[in-house]
Order: structure tokens, then sequence, then C-alpha cells
């Protein structure tokens, strides 16, 4: 499934800049350090779990397509089996996306609007699939989070409580990181201590927040 980029972020009022990573590269880590900084963020992730609860559209379109085994007790998205599920088979992980991305795109189009509203001049947008999905071209700017791969199979399968088969399928399911690092504007190495990322996050947000304001003075002119 690929999100038409007129269809997310583009046009919202707001200098928008994509903050993605590979799978347990960090991604997270590196929003929660710009938020401390100030940035105004919109987490496609947290729409993504607002968009499958009872009761939303996209919920019952997953069960539609892929039964109601995917619910737990509670009648909600069981999360672990629906991923052990599209993990494993790619024709079903483009099914979900294709119920699922839409549905974020409104969301996430609707938050970015409100920002801009708001008079915040840039917003950015975090989102894991930005350059699978193709988004990222339509976007002011792209910082992508890396970290070597052993350290994300290990943060895999501790988060996940996966073994390292598992994990190693995960990142293989995903754009090779390399491939997100090559679009770039920006990259973050989380691959060594908490004191060297965050040094990186707050340089980045400097030049995050003059190219917005060059942008500013451009459009005045």
């Amino acid at each position: 499934m690929t999100v038409e980029v007129n269809e997310s972020v583009v046009g919202v009022g707001v200098i928008v800049i994509g903050l993605t990573g590979g799978i347990a590269s960090g991604k997270s880590t590196v929003a929660a350090m710009l938020r401390d900084l100030g940035a105004p963020i919109v987490d496609a992730d947290q729409l993504a779990r607002h968009v499958v609860e009872p009761g939303q559209p996209a919920l019952a379109d997953i069960v539609a397509r892929f039964g109601t085994d995917m619910l737990d007790a509670d009648g909600r998205l069981d999360r672990k089996r629906m991923a052990e599920r599209v993990f494993a088979d790619p024709k079903a992980r483009a099914a979900l996306n294709a119920i699922v991305h839409p549905h974020i795109a409104i969301a996430s189009r609707a938050q970015l609007a409100e920002l801009g509203a708001a008079g915040h001049r840039v917003a950015l947008y975090e989102a894991a699939l930005l350059v699978e999905n193709r988004i990222h071209g339509g976007l002011d700017g792209l910082i992508v989070v890396s970290a070597p791969e052993s350290a994300q199979i290990e943060r895999l399968c501790r988060r996940d409580s996966i073994d390292e088969a598992a994990a190693r399928a995960r990142l293989a399911a995903q754009l090779p990181l390399a491939d997100k690092l090559a679009v770039a504007d920006w990259v973050v190495d989380n691959g060594t201590s908490r004191e060297h990322t965050r040094a990186q996050v707050e340089s980045v947000w400097r030049e995050v927040q003059d190219r917005a304001g060059r942008a500013e003075e451009e459009g005045a002119r």
C-alpha cells in the first residue's frame, strides 16, 4: 500500500519534517528528546493504535479481512497475533496496510493542520513507513534514526519478548535502513550512548528551526 502524498501531510499550514528509522533503531527515544526540546510531534504510531480501537471503521475492516481470531477476549485487536501474521506473509501485510494507512493519513493531516492553525511554524511527523510509502518526498525534510543491526535485534528481542530468528524476520520484512539513510536530510546515530544521541538531537533540532526560519523569511518576501 502506498499512501499518496496529497492524502497525508502536504498543505497543512506548517513546515513538516519527517522522523523515521529502522525497527528498534530508537525512533521513539529520539522523539522523546525532541519533545523535551519543545518540538511538536504528530505520532503516526499512536494514531495507528487509535484507528483500530473498537468502534473504529479500520477494526471492522480488519476483522472482515482476517477474521475474528485477530481479536482478543475484550474485542480489541490482538496486536501480537496480528504482527505474527503479517510479518510472515507479505500479502497479508500489504492488505493490513491498505486498510489502516488511509485512516492514519487522514488523522495525521488533521493534527498537523491544527498545529499550523495554532501558530507553530514547524512540526515533526513521526512514522515508521515514511520512506516505504514514499511520503518523505512531500515533506520539508527527513530525520532518520540509525542503529547497528545487532542493537536492533537485541532491542527487538527484549521489547517484544521474541527470539533472535523472529527479530531477524521482522528486520528482513522492512526496507533496509541503508535505503532510508540515502534519502535523509539528517541522521541521528542511536547506536552508542544516550548522551551522544542527545547531543545529535539538539544539533538537528537547531538546524530544523533554522531551516523553518529561513523558509518563513522567504515566504514573507
